[in-house]
C-alpha cells in the first residue's frame, strides 16, 4: 500500500436513536444512525403501521383514477 494516501482507520461509536451503541472501527468518529439492527423491522419482526391510503388517494382524486 502507498504511504499517505489512505484515511486513518480508528476505533469509533456508532450511536442509534433508540439508544443502541456499537463499538466499531471507521474512518469517522462517532456516528448517529436513526435505525439500526435492534430497532429495524426486518431484524425485530415488529411491523410498524405507516399510512399511507391519504396519500394514494391524493394521487387518485388528482389524476381522476377511481
Amino acid at each position: 500500500m502507498k504511504e499517505g494516501i489512505h484515511p486513518n482507520y480508528q476505533q469509533t461509536t456508532i450511536k442509534c436513536a433508540c439508544g443502541n451503541v456499537i463499538e466499531t472501527g471507521s474512518t469517522k468518529q462517532d456516528i448517529r444512525v436513526e435505525v439500526c439492527s435492534k430497532c429495524h423491522p426486518f431484524f425485530t419482526g415488529k411491523q410498524k403501521l405507516v399510512d399511507t391510503g391519504g396519500r394514494v388517494a391524493k394521487f387518485n382524486a388528482k389524476f381522476g383514477l377511481k
